[in-house]
C-alpha cells in the first residue's frame, strides 16, 4: 500500500491505496470551509495553522497500515505555500521513519487521476480542469506526456463564483452556493459579456465577467433576495458559455475521442449539462466524469497518480522535494 496527503489549499486529507489492484483501503478529508468563510475566502496562514491539527488526527487513524506502506506521496504542487509545507513537512517525517522512498505529486495530475480512483486508466483523454486555482484544457496521453493547450490569464472558473458570491455577501465557498441561488434565478434578466468573444485564441479570462457583475450590483443599489438569484444565474450562464464557446474552437480544430471535467468546479450541473450537449455537436461518445466526492481536493486522487509513479520508480529524495505555488507545465 502506500500513503498520500494532500494540503494544497484548504482540505486536510489522508488515503491509504494499495498498489497492485488501486483499492482505495482508507479516505478522509478534513475540510476548512467554516473557519474561512468569514472571510470570503482562503486566508493561507490561517489554513496552515488548521492543517497542523489536522494532519495529525487522520494520521492516528492510519496507523495499523503502516507496516504495509511501501511509499509516502505528497502534493508539492501548485498550491498554497505554507499549507504545502504542511503536507511536505509530514511525509518526510513517515518517509524518514518508515524508511520507505517519497512520491512528489503534481495536484493537476492528481485532478485528472481523480477519474480514475480505483479504476484502470483511460487514454489519450482531453481534459478540462476548473477548479478555484485553474482553467485548463489538457491534452493526456500518459502520466509523463500532458500539455496545456488552454489556460485562463487572470482569474480561473470556480475562483470567479467565489468572487460573485463574496460580492454578493452569500459566503465561501462560491461555487455550490451560486448554483443554489441560480436555480431560483432568471438567466436572462442581466446581459453580461462573454469575455474574449471576438479573440480567436483558446484562452480564458474571468476578470472582465467579474468586473461586470460588480458594477450591476452597484448600479442596483439595494439587493432583494431574487436580484441576488437572477445576478447568479445570469453570472453563471455567462461564465459556462465562455467556456462551452472556446471548447467549441478547439473541437474544430481536434475534436476528442474521449472527454473529461474534472477540478472542483466539475461539479457543477449547468456545466456537466452545457458539455454534455456540446459533445453530442462534435459526435464525441464518451465523457469521463469524477465521482461528486472526489471532485474536490483530496488525497485519494494523489495516491491514484503516486501509484502509477510507483510502478515507474519515479521516487524524491528527502532534500530533493521542491514546493512550488505555480506550475507552467505537466
Amino acid at each position: 500500500m502506500l500513503l498520500s496527503i494532500e494540503s494544497s489549499c484548504d482540505d486536510s486529507s489522508i488515503a491509504i491505496t494499495k498498489i497492485d489492484t488501486n483499492e482505495l483501503i482508507y479516505h478522509k478529508k478534513i475540510s476548512q470551509e467554516l473557519e474561512h468563510s468569514v472571510y470570503g475566502g482562503v486566508v493561507p496562514e490561517l489554513a496552515a495553522r488548521l492543517h497542523i491539527e489536522a494532519l495529525p488526527k487522520i494520521l492516528e487513524e492510519c496507523k495499523e497500515y503502516f507496516k504495509d506502506l511501501k511509499a509516502i506521496a505528497v502534493t508539492s504542487t501548485p498550491g498554497l505555500s505554507v499549507t504545502l509545507m504542511e503536507g511536505v513537512t509530514m511525509a518526510k517525517a513517515l518517509s524518514l521513519s518508515l524508511d520507505i522512498p517519497l512520491i512528489a505529486v503534481n495536484h493537476l495530475k492528481g485532478h485528472i487521476y481523480s477519474l480514475f480512483i480505483e479504476e484502470d486508466t483511460k487514454m489519450p483523454i482531453t481534459v478540462l480542469l476548473v477548479s478555484g486555482g485553474h482553467t485548463q484544457i489538457i491534452e493526456v496521453k500518459s502520466l509523463n506526456d500532458m500539455k496545456i493547450v488552454g489556460s485562463t490569464s487572470d482569474d480561473s472558473f470556480g475562483e470567479s463564483f467565489d468572487k460573485v458570491a463574496k460580492m454578493l455577501e452569500l459566503g465561501y465557498p462560491g461555487g455550490p452556493i451560486v448554483q443554489e441561488y441560480s436555480s431560483a434565478g432568471d438567466e436572462n434578466r442581466f446581459d453580461f459579456p462573454i469575455p474574449l468573444r471576438q479573440s480567436p485564441n483558446i484562452e480564458f479570462s474571468y476578470s472582465g465577467l467579474k468586473n461586470a457583475v460588480r458594477v450591476q450590483i452597484l448600479k442596483l443599489g439595494e439587493l432583494s433576495l431574487q436580484d441576488k438569484k437572477d445576478i447568479c444565474a445570469s453570472f453563471q450562464k455567462t461564465a459556462v458559455a465562455h467556456l462551452i464557446m472556446k471548447l467549441k474552437k478547439y473541437f474544430k480544430q481536434q475534436s476528442p475521442v474521449r472527454f473529461a471535467i474534472v477540478g472542483g468546479a466539475s461539479a457543477n450541473l449547468h456545466l456537466r449539462k452545457q458539455i454534455d450537449i456540446l459533445l453530442k455537436q462534435f459526435n464525441c461518445d464518451e465523457l469521463l466524469l469524477a465521482d461528486l466526492k472526489y471532485c474536490s481536493d483530496n488525497a485519494a486522487m494523489i495516491g491514484r497518480v503516486a501509484i502509477e509513479q510507483y510502478k515507474q520508480n519515479d521516487f524524491v529524495g528527502i532534500d530533493e522535494i521542491d514546493i512550488a505555488p505555480r506550475v507552467k507545465e505537466l
